[in-house]
C-alpha cells in the first residue's frame, strides 16, 4: 500500500511533530483510501509514525481494473504535487501517552505574529521610563484588538505577540486594526499570518506552524502584513480582502520555498 506523509509542516530531523498521512491500495476494480492525522516520533531510520486518531477510510468502485489503476496513479500524482513525500514503513495504531503525561491533542488555527519594527533603537531614544510607558499602551492596544476580533493570546516575547484565531478573516482584520492602533503611539509593526496545525499538551501549544508564522513576519517590512498560501487558500471566497503576490521565499529552518501574499486592503467584519 503506497503511503505518503505531508511535508512543508515539519523538518526531517525533528521529532515529536504532527502531520497528515494518506494511503491508497488497489484491489481489482476497487480503490481503498485511508487518511488522517499522525504523530511522528524519532528521526532517520528510527522514525515512527502513529495515527493520532482513527483514520478516515473510503472505497472507490471504479468498474474496471484499468479505471482503478488510472484513478490510483492520478491520486498519487496529486499527493506528490501537494507537499507529500513517500512514506516507508508502517503507520502504527495510536501511540499511548506516557505515564503521568497529558495526552496530545491536535488543533488547527490561523496563527498571527506581531513584532515592533526598530524597537531597540526607539527604546534607546526614549529611555527606559518612557519606553516602558509606550509598551504598556502597546500591549493594551494589541489585547483590545485581540478581544474585539476573537483572538487568543498565546505568548509575548519581548515586544512580540503570538495569537491564534479560528478564522483567517478575523486574523487579518486584527492585524490591520493593530497596525492602525499602534501608529498613534509612533510605532510600526510587521505581521505574519499562517494557518496550520499544532499540538496541545497539558495546556501548552507547540508546533512548527508557530515557527513558520514567525519566519513570515520576519520577511515583512515596516507596516506590512504578510500571509502564507495556506491563509490565502482559506480566504479564496473572501473578496473583501485584497492580497498581492509577494513572491516565493525561503523561510529559515523551514523546508521548501513558500509563496507569500501581502494584505493590500481589509474591509471584512471582525470576528
Amino acid at each position: 500500500m503506497p503511503k505518503f506523509l505531508r511535508i512543508g509542516v515539519h523538518q526531517s530531523n525533528v521529532s515529536g511533530y504532527t502531520s497528515k498521512a494518506w494511503c491508497v491500495r488497489r484491489v481489482g476494480s476497487a480503490v481503498f483510501l485511508k487518511w488522517g492525522a499522525v504523530e511522528v516520533h524519532g528521526t532517520g531510520a528510527a522514525r515512527k509514525v502513529y495515527w493520532s486518531r482513527l483514520p478516515q477510510e473510503k472505497t472507490v468502485r471504479c468498474g474496471t481494473a484499468q479505471a482503478a489503476q488510472d484513478y490510483t496513479k492520478a491520486a498519487i500524482a496529486r499527493r506528490r504535487s501537494h507537499r507529500y513525500e513517500p512514506l516507508t514503513g508502517p503507520i502504527a495504531n495510536r501511540r499511548p501517552p506516557a505515564a503521568g503525561k497529558a495526552e496530545l491533542r491536535q488543533a488547527l488555527a490561523t496563527i498571527l505574529i506581531v513584532d515592533i519594527v526598530g524597537s531597540t533603537a526607539k527604546a534607546a531614544k526614549l529611555g527606559d521610563a518612557r519606553w516602558t510607558k509606550v509598551m504598556g499602551h502597546y500591549y493594551a492596544a494589541v489585547r483590545q484588538e485581540l478581544k474585539t476580533c476573537g483572538g487568543k493570546e498565546v505568548v509575548t516575547t519581548g515586544d512580540g505577540v503570538l495569537a491564534t484565531f479560528k478564522k483567517p478573516a478575523a486574523g487579518i482584520a486584527c492585524a490591520t486594526a493593530i497596525r492602525k492602533a499602534v501608529r498613534t503611539l509612533g510605532l510600526e509593526i510587521r505581521v505574519g499570518l499562517h494557518a496550520g496545525e499544532y499540538t496541545i499538551s497539558g495546556g501548552e501549544m507547540v508546533g512548527l506552524a508557530f515557527h513558520i508564522g514567525t519566519r513570515i513576519a520576519a520577511k515583512a517590512r515596516a507596516g506590512e502584513v504578510l500571509v502564507s498560501s495556506a491563509v490565502k487558500e482559506l480566504m479564496a471566497t473572501q473578496a473583501a480582502t485584497s492580497l498581492r503576490d509577494h513572491g516565493v521565499h525561503r523561510l529559515k529552518g523551514v523546508p521548501e520555498r513558500w509563496r507569500l501574499w501581502r494584505v493590500e486592503a481589509e474591509t471584512l467584519r471582525r470576528g
